[in-house]
C-alpha cells in the first residue's frame, strides 16, 4: 500500500513545525561574517551568515532591530541568536535573529584593511600620482560586465551628454574567482593595444561586500596604478568603497557619476563657444573701429596742417632758445671783461716799476739784495740806488740807526 501524498504546502508547514519544537533550533546562537546585508523599506533586514565554508540566510524583523546595539554592517563578524523557521511559501529556511552581539571584523574586512594599509604604505594612493582627466575625451573605454545595469547606465548618460565621443565596451566577469583575472587583462589591453583611449570607466553596479570584492583583489589595484590611462573607477554604490577607489585617478560614486565626471556636456560646450564667437566678433568690430580712426588720422591735408603746425612751434622754439642763449653769453663775456680790468689794475699796482715812477727808489748791497733795514749797512759800504729812470752807486758815509 503506498504513502498517501501531501502538498508542497503541507509539507513545508510540517518541517516548519518540527524545527520549531527542536530544543537546539529553537534558540541558537550562530557566529559568523555578515553577507549581501539589505535593508528593506518596511523595517526587516535580510543579509546572509557566512563562514569559511557555508551560509545560512538571516532574517531580522523590524521590531527586534529596535533593541540591537550595534549596527550592522557588511563584513562585520557577529554571534546571531535566534531560532530556525522554514519560509513556507518559498520552501526555504532562515535564522530568525532575536539579538546580535558583535564579535569583531569579519574576514573580508580584515584582508581589506590589510591590502589597504598596505597599497597605501607603497604609494599607490598618493595624490601627486593621479593622472587628470582630460577636458575633451575623444574615446571612452568601459570595463564592466556586458549585461549588468552599470554598462546601460554609463553609456545612455554619455551620449546624453556628449554624442562625439566613442564608448569602447570592453566585457568582463565583475564577480567570482576569475573576474580580478579578467579586469586585469583588459586594463593591461587597453593600455598596450588600444592607442586612442583617452579615459577609462571600471566598476560595477551595487551589491554585498563578497559581491564587489572583485575589485578589492591586489592585482585590480595594480593594473590600475600602472594604467597610463587615467581611471575612474565606479564601483557600487555612493557609500560602498572598494581598494579601486583609493586607487584609481578618479572615484565615482555611481556608474552614472562615472559618466557624467569623464566627458563634458556637449550643450554646455557650445553654448561656450557661442560665446566666445560673439566676444570674439565685438573685439574685432572695435578693432576695426579703432584702425578706422588711426587711418582718418593720417588724412594728406591734416598730416601736412600738423606738421606745418609743427615746425611753426618749434621754430618759435629755437628762436627762444637762441635768444636765451645770446643773451646769457653776452652776460658772461661782460663779467670776464669786468672780472679782466680788476686783474689788470691789480697787477699794475704790484708792478715795482709804477711804484718808482711815483717816486721811490730801491737800494741795493754790493752783492745785489735789497736793503729793507739801515742796520743791514756800515759806513764805508757800497750801495747801488735804482730809480724809475737809472740807477747811481754811492758810498756809505753814515748810518742812523734806529733806537
Amino acid at each position: 500500500m503506498g504513502i498517501k501524498p501531501v502538498k508542497v504546502a503541507q509539507l513545508n508547514n510540517y518541517i516548519n513545525r518540527v524545527l520549531g519544537t527542536d530544543p537546539i533550533l529553537g534558540n541558537v546562537s550562530v557566529i559568523g561574517e555578515v553577507s549581501n546585508l539589505k535593508f528593506h523599506s518596511s523595517g526587516h533586514v535580510y543579509f546572509t551568515l557566512k563562514d569559511e565554508s557555508s551560509k545560512v540566510n538571516c532574517f531580522l524583523a523590524a521590531s527586534n532591530l529596535e533593541r540591537i546595539k550595534s549596527p550592522l554592517d557588511e563584513g562585520m563578524q557577529i554571534i546571531a541568536t535566534g531560532y530556525i523557521s522554514v519560509y513556507e511559501r518559498g520552501g526555504y529556511y532562515s535564522l530568525n535573529i532575536r539579538d546580535i552581539e558583535n564579535s569583531g571584523a569579519g574576514q573580508l574586512a580584515i584582508q581589506f584593511e590589510k591590502l589597504k594599509a598596505k597599497l597605501q604604505k607603497e604609494g599607490l594612493f598618493d595624490p601627486a600620482a593621479k593622472k587628470e582627466l582630460p577636458a575633451f575625451p575623444y574615446k571612452v573605454a568601459v570595463v564592466t560586465s556586458p549585461t549588468g545595469a552599470a554598462v546601460s547606465d554609463i553609456t545612455r548618460t554619455i551620449k546624453n551628454k556628449n554624442d562625439f565621443v566613442d564608448i569602447l565596451i570592453c566585457p568582463v566577469l565583475v564577480q567570482g574567482p576569475a573576474a580580478p583575472e579578467d579586469i586585469v587583462k583588459a586594463l593591461d589591453f587597453l593600455n598596450e593595444a588600444v592607442k586612442d583611449v583617452d579615459v577609462i570607466i571600471t566598476g560595477r553596479g551595487g551589491g554585498s561586500m563578497e559581491e564587489l570584492w572583485a575589485f578589492n583583489e591586489e592585482a585590480v589595484a595594480r593594473a590600475i596604478y600602472r594604467s597610463r590611462i587615467p581611471v575612474i573607477s565606479a564601483v557600487g554604490h555612493e557609500t560602498d568603497f572598494t581598494i579601486a577607489d583609493f586607487v584609481a585617478d578618479v572615484r565615482a560614486a555611481t556608474p552614472t557619476a562615472a559618466a557624467e565626471i569623464a566627458v563634458p556636456d556637449i550643450r554646455e560646450v557650445r553654448t561656450r563657444l557661442s560665446d566666445l564667437r560673439e566676444s570674439l566678433a565685438e573685439g574685432l568690430l572695435t578693432a576695426v573701429d579703432k584702425r578706422k580712426q588711426k587711418l582718418s588720422a593720417l588724412d594728406p591735408e591734416a598730416f601736412a596742417n600738423g606738421i606745418r603746425t609743427r615746425v611753426a612751434f618749434e621754430q618759435v622754439n629755437a628762436e627762444r632758445i637762441m635768444d636765451f642763449m645770446t643773451s646769457h653769453i653776452e652776460r658772461r663775456i661782460e663779467s670776464a671783461r669786468d672780472r679782466a680790468d680788476m686783474l689788470h689794475k691789480l697787477i699794475e699796482a704790484s708792478n715795482p716799476t709804477g711804484i718808482l715812477k711815483r717816486g721811490y727808489s730801491v737800494v741795493y748791497n754790493n752783492k745785489g739784495s735789497i736793503i729793507n733795514n739801515v742796520s743791514d749797512l756800515e759806513a764805508g759800504d757800497l750801495i747801488r740806488i735804482r730809480t724809475s729812470r737809472g740807477s747811481a752807486e754811492a758810498e756809505v758815509t753814515r748810518v742812523d740807526k734806529e733806537s
